[in-house]
């Protein structure tokens, strides 16, 4: 039958001492990492080649759309996939006009501001293009399959963000981009869960 000394229970003191220095400095180690405030958020679990289900999230972090022939989805599914990760860092005012909308959406972050420029910029040329995304929300579908009505989507960056009036001579069009503007609030709002919703069109 054996027996355990104390010197089997515990290691030496200076091997203890050892332990608790490279703790304290690992600690401290972490802390002194920079803080990072652009991070893309989880991917989403959708399939159908990201565009996701009924009601259910579209696949590519939620955003849905022609991702295997579009050279440029990639780039802007990680803008936007950045935007919502830190949502909590964008404001964002929406007035409608009689003929459309006028939103300006603002950070006080530097770095976020170039990613918000950026995705507004991309999804400009989108509509201008008839480039569609998240096609599995009946909004976004509907938007762009009326893409060719819109009159007008002037893109001006602010000092913290940027400034888009969109218009329409058509008065349906007028409803779904007025209807968008209202939508992307609600995603800057909620987040994930707001995106993975599909979005009745207005009557």
């Amino acid at each position: 039958m054996s027996t355990t000394t104390s010197s089997d229970k515990y290691p030496p003191l200076s091997n203890r001492r050892s332990f608790v220095v490279t703790l304290l400095l690992g600690g401290m180690a972490l802390l002194s990492l920079p803080k990072r405030i652009l991070q893309a958020g989880p991917r989403g679990r959708g399939g159908n080649n990201g565009r996701g289900n009924r009601g259910g999230g579209g696949g590519q972090g939620g955003w849905g759309g022609q991702g295997q022939n579009d050279p440029n989805f990639k780039a802007d599914q990680e803008l936007f996939r950045t935007l919502l990760s830190n949502r909590q860092l964008i404001r964002r005012e929406v007035k409608l006009l009689p003929n459309g909308v006028e939103t300006l959406t603002q950070t006080d972050h530097p770095e976020l501001r170039s990613v918000l420029v950026q995705h507004v910029q991309s999804m400009k040329k989108r509509v201008e293009e008839s480039r569609p995304i998240h096609l599995r929300d009946p909004l976004f579908a509907a938007l762009f399959r009326n893409a060719k009505k819109v009159s007008a989507m002037t893109v001006t960056p602010t000092e913290k963000g940027v400034r888009v009036v969109e218009t329409s001579d058509d008065p349906f069009t007028v409803k779904l981009i007025q209807a968008h503007a209202q939508v992307v609030s609600l995603f800057i709002k909620n987040g994930h869960p707001e995106v993975q919703k599909n979005h009745a069109l207005p009557q």
